[in-house]
């Protein structure tokens, strides 16, 4: 079920305080600035009409969030977090109605959101399982969920050039724009222990979600996950 101990999310909660400031921009480097794609992508599967409340959950600085807002106007996004530092960058964007939210514990009312949105909470979560369900609790019937997350890719050709962007590339960056390479490791040590895009699959299903499927992108290594309640 991907659960982790119960220190995870006091670690994970420090980890994104230390480098909130250069989070965006390191996102922007890391992916060679597609995860603003990806992200675009994400708002298209929540399907949003006019009015629909969407939750952007673990939003970090608040980039699903904004585009949602750029995109859709009529929408109504929340954006949560449990990282303090985060959301205070978050606030410097602009106009956004914020909420501090543990993933594991939302507080929400069930049947709060027309839509939920996620780019890359899921794979810090202490527990996965929980967080579908708390996810799936909040939805109205037939709401949707979207997922931008890290996956297991397949062995291939491209596997070589892949571990060294990751255990290389990567923290380089990440100590030369923040001082804290360590942390950088973590995410990458994250990416490689999160599940396959078939297991999150199969654990949203589980949770109750219906009509699931996913997308793999970035030579695997990517995936958008969505279904409904």
């Amino acid at each position: 079920m991907n659960v982790k101990p119960p220190s995870h999310a006091g670690n994970v909660r420090r980890l994104f305080g230390r480098i909130a400031g250069r989070y965006d921009l390191m996102n922007r480097l890391m992916t060679g600035g597609q995860d603003l794609r990806w992200r675009r992508e994400v708002i298209r599967r929540a399907r949003l009409q006019p009015g629909d409340r969407v939750l952007d959950l673990g939003a970090g600085t608040g980039d699903l969030a904004f585009a949602i807002r750029q995109q859709h106007p009529q929408a109504q996004p929340v954006a949560a977090d449990f990282t303090l530092e985060m959301m205070q960058v978050g606030r410097r964007r602009g106009a956004m109605n914020w909420a501090a939210a543990d993933a594991l514990a939302l507080p929400f009312r069930e049947g709060a959101f027309e839509a939920i949105v996620s780019g890359f909470l899921m794979r810090n979560v202490a527990d996965v399982f929980q967080a579908l369900q708390e996810q799936h609790r909040i939805l109205q019937p037939g709401g949707r969920i979207v997922i931008l997350d890290t996956t297991r890719p397949r062995k291939n050709l491209l596997t070589p050039f892949i571990w060294l962007h990751m255990h290389a590339v990567i923290p380089l960056l990440g100590g030369l724009l923040t001082g804290h390479p360590e942390d950088y490791r973590y995410l990458t040590a994250s990416t490689e222990n999160f599940l396959r895009a078939e297991e999150l699959a199969s654990l949203m299903a589980a949770a109750g979600f219906r009509r699931v499927g996913f997308q793999r992108l970035m030579f695997g290594t990517i995936a958008i996950h969505w279904g409904e309640k």
